[in-house]
């Protein structure tokens, strides 16, 4: 079903990055069981980058590699989302799969650390990749699993 869901967001030089830090355990809260914040600790790598300008950010990414937990975020993405939201998801449904079976969603940060889950088309967002597992691999296979999951 799911192999594994990674997320990623970047926290430019003119952000709070504990806050941006926040808006990604809004993700890695709810996959966990016991919606625990260690978890965010635990898994999250943070890394400090310069941009082609000599700017300076922090990305933040994690991977959930645990059956029950992608599975439990997943549940938690789809009942979370407007019904806007769904309705935009399910019409790119077949763009936002690629070859390689991973599923690929874009959620707005601010909104995140709100508390809030709104789908964003930005580039500065927090993205979700959702690794679709199948065997053989099969794009219409994963396709229906995603349609199961987020739709």
């Amino acid at each position: 079903m799911i192999h594994y869901i990674s997320l990623r967001v970047i926290a430019h030089s003119t952000e709070e990055s504990s806050r941006v830090f926040n808006a990604l355990g809004l993700f890695l809260k709810n996959a966990s069981e016991t919606g625990e914040h260690d978890l965010k600790k635990e898994i999250v790598d943070s890394t400090d980058i310069q941009g082609h300008y000599g700017n300076s950010f922090v990305m933040f990414s994690a991977q959930i590699k645990r059956r029950s937990d992608s599975v439990r975020l997943a549940r938690f993405i789809r009942e979370n989302m407007s019904p806007e939201d769904v309705k935009t998801l399910r019409n790119e449904m077949p763009d936002r799969l690629d070859d390689e079976q991973l599923f690929h969603m874009r959620f707005d940060k601010q909104s995140a650390y709100l508390g809030k889950l709104v789908l964003s088309s930005s580039s500065d967002a927090i993205t979700v990749k959702v690794k679709i597992a199948t065997y053989p691999k099969n794009r219409l296979n994963a396709g229906l699993i995603v349609e199961e999951l987020f739709g």
